[in-house]
């Protein structure tokens, strides 16, 4: 057990920080009292101590965000920051960042958040419910929630007459007819907008200009028709069906890949996955592998790999091919940009003479990430899992290292920490 000893008064921000971190480290190791009433009592302490905490974490992630400092570690945005480096999830993310951005503009709900007179629940949502707001609102909208915080409606509540809120200063100023950010682009250009599921389905939310609404209408309405008497899909269905048979090629390109073993395509029970890898059943997979349109591609421990050596620099369609096999996303880890919209990387640098383009020598890493390894190298440790696939991780810089940061040079190919998912079993 610790000992903690800090003079509150003259303590400076880091060492209240350590000492916050030492009490959680023993609070979280303790069980729970026996008694339910004791425990009821403690979370609610627990919970508003939380809340108070989270004012100062807006300020942190604030100040983070004005100055862009995470771009220095490595971190494209933010909201990826605290998606990857702190595991949040993207809601949590989104939320603490608006918070985080909208606090100067709110100083009565910052005042309440610190001292435990409002929750974290109702700051997030009077942040969120004027975050779209000129100053001018922002400040009546705000204190009217408050209003309505202070009368005892929900965080749900409230956040209902915030869009309340919103509306009517929409009809106040004649926009409430006007189209979201969304529409507006797309009166312009057609755009189209996907959201993965848990499942590895996809929502679709997009926007047709009139000229691509033709285009749509002629391509998809013949094959959207009902195949017979005995159709019994209805038309969203039918048209779901015919936009895949289009995506495909009609029936004469690949354009989804399917990897897996021989021994799954021969009767096997190792699953096999898509590019993006999103897992398909061996019954399933067998079945796809024969569809049109879908190309079937086999992978294994000791398959020879491309190579094109110094003469080329660009990898070729088919290294590009087997690489988005490999790299489900990018390969610095935590990044979650899908492989197939990311670049390919010469691990060791094309120009320097030290990454040939074989297949060996060769990633997929985002854009951004891309970049930053070029300008950076220093701050990406690379490594190779146990199925020869280059892990990249992000290393402090320079200036914030210390004695122990654990990191080995920018190159070496010592096994990693982490073992990386074996999607071939």
């Amino acid at each position: 057990m610790q000992s903690v000893t800090v003079q509150l008064g003259a303590a400076s921000t880091m060492e209240l920080v350590n000492a916050l971190s030492t009490i959680a480290t023993e609070l979280a190791q303790r069980e729970a009292p026996e008694s339910a009433a004791a425990c009821l009592e403690l979370t609610e302490t627990l919970v508003a101590a939380s809340d108070m905490q989270e004012s100062a974490l807006a300020g942190f992630i604030g100040r983070v965000d004005a100055t862009g400092e995470q771009a220095r570690w490595g971190y494209p945005s933010t909201q990826a920051w605290l998606r990857s480096r702190l595991g949040m999830r993207d809601s949590r993310a989104k939320e603490r960042l608006t918070l985080a951005r909208q606090r100067h503009r709110l100083p009565e709900v910052r005042a309440q958040l610190a001292s435990g007179d409002l929750s974290y629940g109702y700051a997030t949502t009077v942040a969120d419910s004027v975050a779209r707001l000129d100053d001018t609102d922002c400040a009546e909208a705000a204190t009217t929630l408050l209003g309505f915080i202070d009368q005892g409606f929900s965080a749900g509540k409230v956040a209902a007459f915030g869009r309340r809120i919103r509306d009517l200063i929409a009809e106040r100023d004649d926009t409430e007819d006007a189209p979201d950010e969304d529409t507006k682009r797309g009166y312009d250009k057609s755009w189209l907008t996907t959201t993965r599921s848990l499942d590895g389905g996809r929502y679709v939310k997009g926007w047709l200009n009139p000229e691509d609404a033709a285009i749509w209408d002629g391509t998809l309405a013949p094959l959207a028709k009902p195949a017979g008497p005995d159709d019994r899909r209805d038309l969203p269905e039918r048209t779901a069906a015919a936009l895949s048979s289009v995506l495909s090629g009609g029936h004469k390109a690949s354009k989804v890949t399917v990897i897996c073993d021989l021994d799954t395509l021969t009767g096997g029970n190792a699953p096999a996955r898509l590019t993006d890898g999103t897992p398909i059943p061996a019954p399933q997979a067998r079945r796809i592998a024969l569809t049109a349109g879908v190309s079937p591609l086999l992978l294994g421990r000791g398959n020879t790999p491309l190579y094109l050596g110094y003469r080329e620099r660009f990898a070729s369609a088919a290294q590009r091919q087997v690489l988005e096999t490999l790299y489900p996303s990018c390969a610095v880890r935590g990044c979650e940009v899908p492989g197939t919209l990311c670049e390919v990387d010469h691990v060791h640098g094309w120009a320097l003479g030290r990454s040939p383009t074989d297949i060996d020598q060769l990633a997929l890493t985002c854009g951004w990430h891309n970049r930053f390894k070029h300008t950076n190298p220093d701050q990406i440790q690379i490594t190779k899992d146990r199925d020869g696939r280059y892990v990249y991780r992000l290393l402090p810089p320079a200036d914030a290292r210390g004695p122990a940061t654990g990191a080995g040079p920018p190159g070496s190919l010592d096994p990693p920490d982490i073992p990386a998912l074996d999607w071939a079993a």
